[in-house]
């Protein structure tokens, strides 16, 4: 798993990177009652704001980590943003996205790294 300084958390599955927000995120954003998902099949450029999360304390964007096509999307987040505070690194994924390139994906931090950061 790599993260980002935004964080995201990203998990590489083949050809495909799933993207969601690590548990540090989840609680400072406090209780999540919306969660805007982009659509399948749309061409994402990096730092592009993709996907809206709207909690009880704020309203926070999700840049795209790579350029690529979403190619699917967490149905479930939806029907229960809430998802996103009780399994922020694992159920409560946003989306997966085919990368047209994995290499900046060496530039994010590794768990250790990241745990520093938010220190």
């Amino acid at each position: 798993m790599k993260f980002t300084e935004e964080h995201e958390w990203l998990l590489e599955e083949g050809e495909l990177v799933i993207v969601g927000i690590t548990k540090h995120a989840a609680e400072q954003l406090g209780d999540v009652v919306f969660v805007e998902l982009p659509e399948v099949g749309d061409e994402v450029s990096k730092d592009d704001e993709i996907v809206v999360i709207e909690s009880v304390k704020a309203a926070s964007d999700i840049l795209a980590p790579l350029d690529g096509e979403i190619v699917e999307i967490n149905e479930a987040l939806t029907d229960n943003p809430g998802l996103v505070n009780e399994d922020a690194e694992g159920e409560a994924w946003f989306f997966k996205v085919k990368a047209s390139d994995l290499s900046p994906m060496d530039d994010y931090m590794d768990e250790a790294a990241y745990k520093d950061f938010i220190a």
